[in-house]
C-alpha cells in the first residue's frame, strides 16, 4: 500500500529521474553514462566526454539557483520557524492562563512537537529519498500550516498537546529535507552560506514574531485573545503559501525548470568535486546501515544533542527569562527585537567565517566562548536593576547558539556521501535536536522561576560536554582522511587529492584526470565507499 501511494505521488509530480541515461549493474549501483544530448554536443567540442564549464557559467549558474531554490528555502524555513517560536510569546500574552496550565504542563506543550518529530524521523528519511522534493514540501507546509491554525481552538492543555503533536509531526521532515535540497544543488564551498540563509531565519522569525506580539497585544476588546490572533496569523501566512511552493520548486538539477538543457549538464558536471552523488531516487539499505555503523555519526548526533539542549534556553524559556529581569510582557517582547537582529548577523558570520577558515570545528570552538559566557553571567549574577545591563548582555550571547547549528548541519553535509546516507544522517542529526528540545524544557522548572538557576547550570554542563565532542570528531576526521589515503595507494591513485569543491571558484577536477580521479563522483557512492572523498574538518 505504502509503496502503490508513493508510486502514484512520483507518476502525478511528473517526477523526471536524476540521470535518465542511467543504468543499474547487477548490484543495483547506478551507472551515469554521459550521452544525453547536451552532453555529446559538448564532447564534440572539447574532444572528450567533459561538459565545458567556466568560471562565469559556474557564477551564473549558481545565480540563478539561488534565485529560485534558495529564496524558496529562505522563505519556508522562516514560516516554520516562526510557527514554532510564536509560542514563547504566546505564553506572555494569556495562553497559560487561558488554557489554564500548571506545573510543568507549559514545558510539555514545548516539546511535544519534538517528541513527535522524534517518532517520525525513520519515515521521514524514507519519504524524503522516495518522495520527489516539489511534492513533499508542499505537504509538510500544509500540515503544519493547519496545525497552527487549529491552535487557537484548545482551550486546555490535552487539546493543546494533540495540536502541537501534529505540528511537529509535519516539520519533522523540513530541516533534513532542506539540508538535502542545500547538498544536491550546491557545491560544498558554497554549502555554509547557504544553509545559514536558510537556518539564519531563526533571527527574522524572532524579530517578526516580537513585532507581531507585540502589535496585536496592544488590541483592545477583541472576540480573540491575543494568543490567540498570533497562531491565527502566521497559520494563514503559512498555509497560502503552499501554491507557491509547488509552482516555483524543482525536484533536481535534471529537472530544473528554470535552466536551459545545456546548464542542466553545466549545473551537474559543477558538483562533481563533491563526491557525494548527485541524487537518487533509489532507496539503499546498505548506505543506511553504513550510517549506522560509522563512528563519526554518533559523534555528530553527541554534537547535536548537547547544542539543541541548550537551545531551549532562549527558544522555550527565552521570553520568560527575560521577564524575570523585571521587564514587564510588553518591554519583554520588544527586548527581543535586538536577540533576533544578533541571531541574524551571528549566523550569517558564522558561516562566512567556516568558509574563510575551512575548519567548521575550530569554528564551532570560538562559538561555544561567547555561549558559555553568557550562561556563567545568568547563572551567577543577581537579579536586581542594577545588573539588568549585564543580564541582558548575557542572554544575548546565547544568539551564539543558532550559528552552532548552521555549522553542525553544513559539516555533516560536507562529510556524507551517498543519498540514501545523507537523507538517514540528517534525519539522525533532526532526531537528536527533536530530543534536545524535548529534554531541554524539562531542565527548567517553573518553580525556579524567575532566574531559573538549576537549569542554566545543567545547560552549561551541556555546553561543556559539547567542546570535548567537538574535539574528538576533528581527530576521527583527520584518522579517517588518512585511511583514505592509504586506499588510494592501493588502488593507483595520487595519495592527496586536493579538495576542489571547498574552492570559491570552480575548478575542474578532471582537468589533468591522474587516475580517473573524479570519474565515480555521482555514482551514489558513500563517502567510505569512495576512495576519493575528502573530509573536512
Amino acid at each position: 500500500m505504502f509503496s502503490s501511494l508513493l508510486r502514484s505521488v512520483r507518476q502525478t509530480a511528473e517526477y523526471q529521474p536524476l540521470a535518465p541515461d542511467a543504468t543499474s549493474d547487477t548490484m543495483g549501483n547506478t551507472q551515469f553514462e554521459s550521452n544525453n544530448d547536451e552532453l555529446a554536443d559538448q564532447a564534440e567540442e572539447s574532444g572528450d566526454d567533459r561538459v565545458v564549464l567556466t568560471e562565469e557559467d559556474n557564477k551564473r549558474i549558481r545565480h540563478k539557483t539561488d534565485r529560485v531554490i534558495l529564496t524558496l528555502l529562505v522563505w519556508v524555513y522562516f514560516l516554520q520557524i516562526l510557527d514554532k517560536t510564536v509560542l514563547g510569546f504566546a505564553a506572555i500574552f494569556g495562553l497559560r492562563e487561558d488554557t489554564k496550565l500548571t506545573g510543568n504542563q507549559y514545558s510539555l506543550v514545548g516539546a511535544i512537537a519534538p517528541i513527535a518529530q522524534l517518532a517520525w524521523q525513520p519515515f521521514s528519511s524514507i519519504l524524503i529519498v522516495k518522495v520527489p522534493h516539489r511534492i513533499l514540501m508542499p505537504i509538510l507546509v500544509f500540515g503544519w500550516g493547519v496545525s497552527q491554525i487549529c491552535m487557537p481552538a484548545c482551550h486546555n492543555f490535552t487539546e493543546l498537546m494533540v495540536d502541537r503533536f501534529f505540528l511537529g509531526l509535519f516539520e519533522a521532515g523540513c530541516l533534513p529535507l532542506f539540508s538535502i535540497i542545500t547538498g544536491q544543488w550546491y557545491r560544498r564551498s558554497e554549502q555554509p552560506v547557504r544553509v545559514a540563509a536558510w537556518y539564519g531565519t531563526n533571527g527574522l522569525a524572532t524579530i517578526f514574531a516580537a513585532l507581531l506580539a507585540y502589535g496585536i497585544g496592544n488590541i483592545k476588546g477583541s472576540l480573540l485573545g491575543p494568543w490567540q490572533w498570533i497562531f491565527l496569523l502566521t497559520g494563514t501566512m503559512t498555509i497560502i503559501t503552499v501554491p507557491f511552493i509547488y509552482w516555483r520548486l524543482d525536484n533536481d538539477v535534471e529537472s530544473a525548470r528554470f535552466l536551459t538543457p545545456k546548464e542542466r549538464a553545466q549545473a551537474h558536471e559543477r558538483l562533481r568535486a563533491n563526491q557525494t552523488g548527485a541524487g537518487s531516487r533509489n532507496l539503499r539499505w546498505s548506505q543506511v546501515l553504513e550510517a549506522f555503523i560509522d563512528i563519526k555519526t554518533y559523534l555528530f548526533i553527541g554534537i547535536a544533542l548537547a547544542n539543541n539542549l541548550g537551545a531551549q534556553v532562549t527558544n522555550t524559556f527565552g521570553p520568560l527569562i527575560l521577564s524575570g529581569f523585571g521587564f514587564d510582557r510588553y518591554k519583554t517582547t520588544l527586548l527581543n527585537i535586538p536577540f533576533g537582529v544578533i541571531q541574524y548577523i551571528v549566523i550569517l558570520g558564522t558561516a562566512w567565517a567556516a568558509v574563510k577558515i575551512r575548519w567548521k570545528s575550530v569554528t564551532l570552538l570560538f562559538m561555544l566562548i561567547p555561549i558559555l559566557t553568557g550562561l556563567i553571567m545568568l547563572y551567577i549574577l543577581p537579579r536586581n536593576k542594577s545588573h539588568t545591563p549585564a543580564l541582558l548582555v548575557g542572554y544575548y550571547f546565547l544568539a551564539f547558539i543558532f550559528g552552532c547549528n548552521t555549522l553542525i548541519v553544513s559539516w555533516i553535509l560536507a562529510n556524507t556521501g551517498g543519498q540514501t546516507k545523507r537523507a538517514t544522517m540528517m534525519s539522525l542529526y533532526n532526531a537528536a535536536s527533536s530530543i534536545g528540545n524535548i529534554v531541554g524544557p524539562l531542565l527548567f522548572n517553573q518553580v525556579d522561576a524567575p532566574a531559573y538557576l538549576p537549569g542554566l547550570r545543567s545547560t552549561m554542563g551541556v555546553f561543556a560536554a559539547m567542546v570535548a565532542i567537538v574535539i574528538l570528531q576533528t581527530g576521527n576526521l583527520f584518522l579517517l582522511n588518512k585511511i583514505q589515503m592509504r586506499r588510494r595507494v592501493q588502488n593507483g591513485k595520487p595519495a592527496h587529492i586536493y579538495d576542489h569543491s571547498m574552492e570559491s571558484e570552480y575548478v575542474d577536477l578532471r582537468a589533468d584526470n591522474v587516475g580517473g580521479i573524479g570519474d565515480r563522483a555521482f555514482e551514489d557512492l558513500t563517502d567510505r565507499e569512495n576512495d576519493e572523498f575528502v573530509y573536512v574538518y
